[in-house]
């Protein structure tokens, strides 16, 4: 065989190997999380205060509860899906801001999924940050079109965060919002 044959047969063995092994899966992931930037902030003229929190969720445990219980406390909010590749590459980085700052911060890592794939999705991929179930049809004090989106909400309810693409959420840009806005009375 010609070199230039084997040249051609191992690319087109690597493409394949995007489309139908999951080397595939986790280098498209890993792509998606090399690409993406730290989050903007929202300049304070422009920064809109929730209008209410009222607002009915689920946890784990599938038990009710209230977002009312984060008034007054600076919050992180993910929507995610499991099927959704970069969301995927996006909930590594809030793993890691959660295991820091799951003490001084409440997390709603947000989706509209049923229990079991996204139990088989957090086992898999060993998430312990606490997953919370959204109720199709009760009024969100945020928008929620599209998958991932985030946003980081102050003590006094001000968007200060909101994105509707992946982003790098674990660097130094981030961790100082955040320790600012934890600071802030």
């Amino acid at each position: 065989m010609k070199k230039q044959t084997v040249y051609t047969l191992l690319i087109i063995a690597v493409v394949l190997s995007f489309f139908v092994t999951p080397l595939g899966y986790h280098a498209k992931v890993w792509l998606n999380a090399l690409f993406s930037f730290s989050p903007v902030e929202v300049a304070v003229e422009e920064r809109q205060t929730l209008s209410n929190y009222e607002w009915k969720l689920k946890d784990a445990n599938w038990d009710f509860f209230n977002f009312n219980r984060s008034r007054g406390k600076v919050v992180f909010i993910n929507f995610w899906a499991s099927w959704h590749l970069p969301c995927a590459a996006e909930l590594s980085d809030i793993q890691v801001l959660y295991d820091a700052y799951s003490d001084q911060i409440d997390f709603y890592i947000i989706t509209n999924e049923e229990r079991p794939p996204v139990e088989e999705f957090m086992a898999e991929k060993k998430f312990t940050f606490p997953v919370t179930y959204l109720l199709i049809g009760s009024p969100s004090p945020v928008e929620t079109e599209v998958v991932p989106s985030s946003y980081i909400i102050d003590k006094k309810g001000m968007v200060v965060v909101r994105t509707d693409e992946i982003k790098d959420w674990d660097n130094k840009k981030v961790r100082d919002l955040l320790d600012r806005l934890i600071a802030e009375k």
